[in-house]
C-alpha cells in the first residue's frame, strides 16, 4: 500500500501562510511523486486557555480551504468538533478528521460518515489502539465508504505523552489504513503556561519508528516559521524540513 501524507498549518491563520504551505507542498508532490493532502483547521475548539486563538471559525476558514484547492490542486482535510459541521465542511474538503477527544462521539462519527467522505479518527490520549474497533464501527456501519485511523499517543501522568507503538499494529487489524501524527505526539500538553508545549526535534523519530511497525500514513503538521505560530508551535515541524523527511519514509 503506497504510504499517504497529511501536512499543513495547524491553524489557518492568513490566507498568505497557506499559500506558502500550499506551494511548497505542490513543489514536493511533483518531485517526489507524492500526493500529500493539505491540512489546516478552521476552529481549534479545545485551547488550553480561553484567551488562546481558535481560529477563522467556519464560514470563512472553509472558503480560504477552498481557495487553496481551486489554487493549488491539493486534496484537503479539516477537523469537525460538532455533527451539523460535517454537512456543510463535507461539500469542500476531501477527508473529514475527528479529534482526537471526541473520536467517540457518536453523533459526530455518524454525521462525518453520511457525508459520503473518507472520515479519519484520531485515537483518543486515553484509549488503547484495539479500543477503536468501537469507533471504526459506529463509522463504518453509519455507511463511511473508508475509514481511516491515526495515532498520536496516550497520556503519561500530567503534561506528557507517550507513544506505545503497538497500537499500529493493533489498529490495522481493524482498519486498512493507520496514520502516525508525528507531530501532536510529541505535545507536551498544557505544560508552556496556559498552552501546549512540545519537541519537534523528535518528530522525523516518530516517523520512523512508526513505519517500522507497518503505519501506511504519515500526519506532520508544518508551518514556516513554528517558532511564531498562533497554534501548536512548538510541535509543529519547520516547513523547511518536511522535504527531507518524506524522503526518509519513501
Amino acid at each position: 500500500m503506497k504510504p499517504i501524507f497529511i501536512a499543513g498549518p495547524c491553524v489557518i491563520e492568513s490566507a498568505e501562510c497557506l499559500d506558502t504551505v500550499a506551494e511548497r507542498i505542490v513543489g514536493i508532490n511533483n518531485r517526489l511523486g507524492t500526493e500529500i493532502i493539505f491540512k489546516a483547521s478552521f476552529d481549534k475548539a479545545n485551547r488550553t486557555s480561553i484567551s488562546s486563538y481558535r481560529g477563522v471559525g467556519i464560514e470563512r476558514g472553509l472558503q480560504m480551504l477552498a481557495d487553496v484547492k481551486s489554487k493549488w490542486g491539493l486534496k484537503l482535510i479539516t477537523d469537525i468538533h460538532e455533527a451539523w459541521q460535517a454537512e456543510v465542511a463535507g461539500e469542500v474538503v476531501d477527508v473529514l478528521q475527528i479529534p482526537a477527544f471526541l473520536c467517540r462521539q457518536t453523533d459526530l462519527l455518524v454525521a462525518a460518515a453520511k457525508t459520503g467522505k473518507i472520515v479519519n479518527i484520531k485515537k483518543a490520549q486515553f484509549l488503547s489502539g484495539a479500543d477503536m474497533v468501537y469507533p471504526y464501527q459506529k463509522a463504518i456501519e453509519s455507511g463511511a465508504s473508508e475509514v481511516w485511523l491515526t495515532e498520536r499517543g496516550n497520556s503519561f501522568g500530567y503534561n506528557n505523552l507517550v507513544v506505545d507503538f503497538r497500537n499500529i499494529a493493533d489498529m490495522l487489524a481493524i482498519a486498512p489504513r493507520v496514520i502516525m501524527d508525528c507531530t501532536h505526539s510529541v505535545q507536551r500538553p498544557g505544560a508552556a503556561g496556559g498552552k501546549t508545549g512540545g519537541n519537534r526535534e523528535f518528530v522525523p523519530s516518530m516517523a520512523l519508528a512508526a513505519k517500522a511497525f507497518g503505519a501506511t500514513g504519515y500526519f506532520f503538521e508544518v508551518h514556516p516559521d513554528p517558532d511564531n505560530a498562533l497554534s501548536d508551535g512548538p510541535n509543529m515541524l519547520c516547513l523547511d524540513n518536511l522535504e527531507n523527511v518524506i524522503k526518509t519514509l519513501l
